[in-house]
């Protein structure tokens, strides 16, 4: 019989995933002044503690060779000290608590009461890779107040429909006849104002048409609270939500974000997330490559052997409803692309398997047309949220990462759609929902995070169990 041979990239994955010594090799290769600077990088408020001023942490981490030097971060850097500053010399505004009417049980109907200027914010947009996250998390940790949040926008928007749901469904039952209106968007709002002073978000987008016709009403009320956000986005403010449906009824949002954030624009022309980085091995397979599904089912075996659990099934609860995965084992999930994306699931699952898992395998990705519109952007979705949570990934797809998605396609559906809302062949021209437009443009950015999870510093710090272990000797 002849011996079964591993090749060398599969070898030198098994070592990053499976042990704690590619940790110790990520950290010999720093010089240990090093070493500090980079993990106060990551590490939430370590840096504010230490005292050392956002500028010069900045400076020392291109200094010991941790960020390339870049005169667009710097500048970006500098309008983020300032703000930091402005932070610590205004007050933070006195929590503001929700007055209810004790003979209907809901709230006031009182507009929040406008408070002493706070210092605009910021948003932040440029490509992909460009460093604005790190920018954002880096000014985050150096401002030393506790009421401050950090947050992807995805899961603030889902929090902020929990919050919703959950004061419409407090409300007192109406009898027959004893009709009245109640809108909860403001009185959310001025709870988080109560809760948050800065808010932080990344990825900053708007392809949803239900969140397009809260975020003016929304955001106006945040900031007339003293909310100061600082946002980073792939998109221009005047861009966002561009050709979507009732856009009109959304543009005043864009107003009322430039008025109270001063927009920059980050634009180095380099992607960092893929620059200078190892790969941690073969992580993104062809599904018509002989061998393919064998090779993922052998290093399933080989991480679920570390797992000491046995291989089952997994359901989920997901506000109320079960999401079930078929084959899991402890912290590793095997899945097909039809059973993460190709049924309705959203940003919350997703979110809860990301919780649930440190490393996910992804099996028969197909070509993502117009056809499978719905499903790639659930395939966006789904990425988001495990880069977020630096949840790893073994991709299987029918195509390379860069030619996985089309803008072919959909004709047939797009045009009984057409019919369905009344509109002219013209009109589906515009409209995003029909031309795929976002989907296209927020892919760019999947491919550019799927290409980091590749690289072996993203595996390192991806391994949970390993932390604990670090964590905990």
């Amino acid at each position: 019989m002849a011996a079964y041979m591993i090749p060398a990239a599969y070898g030198r994955l098994l070592k990053v995933l499976l042990n704690d010594t590619a940790h110790s090799c990520l950290q010999s290769r720093l010089k240990p002044g090093n070493r500090h600077w980079l993990k106060s990088l990551y590490c939430s408020d370590s840096s504010a503690v230490l005292g050392v001023p956002l500028k010069d942490h900045y400076e020392r981490l291109v200094q010991s060779g941790c960020l390339r030097k870049d005169a667009q971060q710097r500048r970006v850097l500098q309008q983020l000290a300032q703000l930091q500053e402005s932070l610590r010399q205004s007050p933070a505004p006195e929590s503001q608590h929700d007055q209810r009417d004790h003979s209907t049980g809901l709230p006031h109907k009182e507009e929040p009461t406008e408070l002493p200027q706070r210092p605009k914010g910021f948003y932040i947009y440029g490509d992909v890779g460009s460093g604005k996250t790190m920018l954002m998390d880096l000014f985050y940790s150096h401002v030393q107040m506790k009421q401050k949040k950090r947050v992807h926008f995805n899961d603030f928007m889902l929090d902020i429909h929990r919050r919703i749901h959950r004061r419409k469904q407090s409300l007192p039952k109406r009898g027959l006849g004893k009709m009245f209106t109640y809108d909860p968007i403001a009185p959310v709002a001025m709870e988080i104002g109560a809760e948050t002073c800065l808010l932080c978000f990344d990825e900053f987008q708007v392809t949803d048409v239900a969140d397009a016709m809260i975020l003016k009403q929304l955001f106006q009320t945040l900031f007339t609270t003293g909310v100061v956000v600082v946002a980073t986005s792939n998109r221009a403010p005047d861009d966002l939500y561009k050709n979507g449906l009732q856009r009109d009824t959304f543009l005043p949002f864009i107003d009322v974000l430039k008025k109270h954030c001063c927009t920059i624009c980050l634009d180095s022309a380099i992607d960092y997330r893929t620059l200078d980085m190892d790969a941690a091995g073969k992580l993104y397979y062809l599904t018509q490559e002989p061998g393919s599904g064998s090779f993922l089912d052998m290093l399933f075996d080989e991480l679920a052997l570390q797992q000491k659990s046995a291989i089952v099934p997994r359901v989920l609860s997901v506000q109320g409803r079960e999401v079930t995965l078929r084959k899991t084992c402890g912290s590793v999930a095997d899945c097909t692309f039809e059973e993460l994306c190709g049924q309705p699931l959203g940003a919350g699952d997703y979110l809860e398997i990301a919780r649930s898992f440190d490393t996910v395998f992804i099996r028969r990705v197909p070509v993502l047309t117009l056809d499978l519109k719905d499903a790639a952007k659930r395939f966006t979705t789904l990425i988001d949220n495990f880069y977020d949570r630096k949840v790893r990934v073994v991709v299987q797809a029918a195509a390379p990462l860069h030619r996985l998605f089309l803008q072919t396609g959909g004709s047939e559906r797009d045009r009984q759609l057409l019919d369905d809302l009344g509109l002219s062949d013209e009109a589906g021209d515009r409209l995003s929902l029909f031309t795929a437009e976002e989907e296209v443009f927020a892919f760019s950015r999947t491919v550019s995070r799927l290409m980091e999870m590749q690289t072996e510093k993203y595996w390192t710090e991806g391994d949970r169990r390993a932390r604990e272990r670090r964590a905990n000797p």
